[in-house]
């Protein structure tokens, strides 16, 4: 007999780059580079996917604020972290950034399953910004990872089914206002963590859910999943189904992309897995071993992710990573065929199923083999001796046959307290997942003081409005408390988020007609109004004003994300000595950031002076927070020479 799951506490040392303060600014544009589809791409898909593709896509991550303040110098620095153990394997938890599961070790054969990140770098890949990669992550929301990428996670010890311990992991899901667990553990003996995983609908109204599990694994490695065809998306924002193995990618050369390294361009593949067959995704060395995940069957969806060989993919790499640290790929498990889709969950519903990860082994001439069809069969019959469907099924039923709703033992550590908000106000239950008034931080205090008594407090001097919310019961509080400015202001960002921008504009608007010290604030919301509506002069000259609102002392923060914003809108409207008056007014340490530097890279272009913005390049910059995607800084450098873009500069994901 095996030893029982056990949780224990654990402290992981990496080269880390802080993760910096929030963006103080509301998000009310949706981050660029979020994956999306030519309309003229669903013309040739099935039905009910082409309906999903078009299903609640979101306008903005209102409420969650822009997580861009990390920088790109690392030092050593010890990260809380949770492990889940048998005498089989050992699974290292990362409960303050997401419940990442950081690494996953085979003791037999002392194999590491998952790519394992030498350090913590994040960028901004995450719908809000910080992101990192490596481990398996657990994506729920909206197309995109997830804005809990690097948030803490609510976590406890549970009992687990069969005995010994669970850990789980829960959290508040903000952009859809759903809460969700994922349980953890390791039956006796067993060689496949479990993860049991349960998203509810507390609300009357059906809600649109995301979820993809995400698993990083070496890039050098055969990616097995059964299916004949998949739906090949890329950054020209195609979707069109292609045959697997053997398939054409951006360049028009057919190459079997099964291989990650046979690819030349980063691409989505989304597995067409047969209704009735097992769900499974599998990523083998050249041996024939490696990582096998499977699940109960409501996971439909299978997707491999591959950064190509071309030098935009392999910068990427460099980007996320330690330098001369080995690439990776991602396989990935989702509620529908493809990460651009949305499913509807009923009221007072749920959705919820088990995964599994262990490691699996087939005969290497054959998995690596021509004959896609016996490769498949090959490591099917493997994976049900391994892992019989039958069991994955049982194993599910027996979690949420109690376990699923058991209640916490042992706190372990505290998530956000926008749950415990929610759940006061709402009068939400949900068993096994408490949101206790003791999460309730400063954050929350002005709201809670608006649910209890109808009106906001005032703002203290000199700072910045904290964070808004915009679901439609805090709307309407807001909409009956007193119309002082900063109502006015937070009332205005929740009807831009539904979508009511007029409305919005004149919720500002009125806000700026009363004395209040949220001058700065309504004034940014008008401009970014007017940047959506298509008046960049009206926008550029409502930032300059903002600015110039901010007046001495101002929180540094606040003048840095203003700041840059502000001559960005002022350099697109024409305003070039404007721009540069307002850049020169930036403290040194700002203008000495890469993103500020590369901001007078194109300030210098616009003012003549070619060879000074040459020269930004030369002496070198690195934008921190580069969105994925992101072909700005090569069309700043074809502006300025005919040369090569250098590899340190080519993040383009495109031909």
């Amino acid at each position: 007999m095996g030893a029982m799951t056990t949780v224990r506490r654990a402290v992981l040392t990496l080269p880390a780059a802080p993760l910096g303060p929030d963006n103080p600014l509301p998000a009310l544009r949706i981050l660029d580079g979020t994956p999306t589809v030519d309309p003229r791409a669903t013309e040739d898909l099935p039905r009910d996917m082409a309906r999903q593709l078009g299903h609640a896509p979101l306008r903005t991550v209102l409420p969650v604020p822009v997580r861009d303040g990390y920088g790109r110098e690392r030092v050593d620095t010890d990260l809380d972290a949770l492990v889940v153990e048998n005498d089989r394997v050992r699974a290292t938890v990362l409960p303050g950034l997401g419940g990442r599961v950081h690494s996953l070790h085979h003791k037999p054969t002392g194999r590491e399953l998952v790519h394992r990140n030498p350090v913590f770098q994040p960028a901004a890949f995450a719908l809000n910004g910080a992101w990192f990669a490596g481990g398996i992550e657990w994506n729920i929301g909206a197309t995109g990872h997830t804005t809990l990428s690097c948030s803490p996670l609510h976590a406890a010890i549970v009992p687990a089914p069969g005995g010994g311990e669970m850990l789980r992991l829960w959290e508040w899901e903000r952009l859809r206002d759903l809460p969700f667990q994922v349980d953890l553990w390791l039956p006796e003996g067993s060689d496949f963590l479990h993860v049991g995983v349960r998203i509810r609908n507390p609300h009357e109204r059906t809600v649109p859910v995301y979820w993809w599990s995400n698993t990083a694994v070496p890039e050098d490695r055969r990616i097995l999943a059964p299916a004949d065809t998949a739906f090949h998306h890329d950054y020209e924002r195609g979707l069109r189904r292609v045959p697997v193995p053997v398939a054409a990618d951006g360049t028009g050369a057919a190459e079997d992309r099964t291989y990650p390294l046979r690819s030349t361009l980063p691409a989505d593949y989304f597995y067409d897995v047969p209704a009735a067959g097992r769900r499974w995704i599998a990523a083998l060395d050249e041996t024939g071993a490696g990582l096998v995940q499977t699940s109960t069957d409501l996971l439909r969806g299978r997707k491999l992710f591959v950064w190509g060989t071309a030098r935009g993919g392999r910068r990427w790499q460099e980007w996320l990573t330690a330098p001369g640290a080995p690439g990776y790929a991602e396989i990935q498990a989702g509620l529908a065929r493809t990460q651009l889709e949305h499913v509807g969950l009923e009221g007072g519903a749920e959705f919820s199923w088990l995964e599994t990860y262990g490691p699996l082994a087939g005969a290497p001439a054959t998995v690596h083999g021509e004959d896609w069809a016996a490769a498949r069969a090959e490591l099917e019959g493997a994976l049900e001796a391994a892992l019989p469907r039958a069991d994955v099924d049982a194993a599910y039923e027996a979690w949420r046959a109690g376990p699923a709703d058991a209640e916490p033992v042992t706190v372990l550590s505290t998530g956000s307290g926008w749950g415990a908000l929610e759940v006061l106000a709402q009068g939400h239950e949900l068993p096994g997942t408490p949101f206790p008034v003791s999460a309730l931080g400063e954050e929350q205090k002005p709201w809670l003081e608006l649910f209890r008594t109808g009106v906001l407090p005032p703002l203290p001097d000199g700072t910045a409005p904290g964070p808004s919310l915009v679901a439609g019961h805090w709307r309407d509080m807001l909409e009956t408390a007193p119309a002082e400015p900063l109502t006015e202001y937070h009332l205005g960002i929740a009807q831009w988020h539904a979508g009511d921008l007029a409305q919005a504009v004149r919720s500002w608007e009125r806000g700026l007609q009363q004395e209040g010290g949220v001058r700065w604030p309504l004034l940014h919301c008008l401009a970014v109004a007017d940047q959506e509506g298509g008046h960049p002069a009206r926008a550029a000259e409502r930032y300059a004003e903002a600015f110039d609102a901010l007046g001495a002392g101002a929180d540094p923060v606040v003048t840095a994300a203003l700041g840059r914003e502000a001559v960005t809108a002022l350099l697109a409207a024409g305003c070039v000595p404007q721009a540069r008056a307002l850049l020169d007014r930036l403290p040194d340490p700002v203008r000495a950031r890469g993103a500020f530097r590369f901001l007078a890279a194109r300030l210098l272009l616009a003012e003549g002076r070619t060879a000074e913005a040459r020269a930004v390049f030369d002496e070198g910059f690195e934008v921190a927070d580069l969105r994925e995607g992101a072909e700005v800084i090569g069309e700043v450098w074809s502006a300025l020479t005919d040369e090569p873009l250098p590899d340190v500069y080519e993040f383009r994901m495109r031909p």
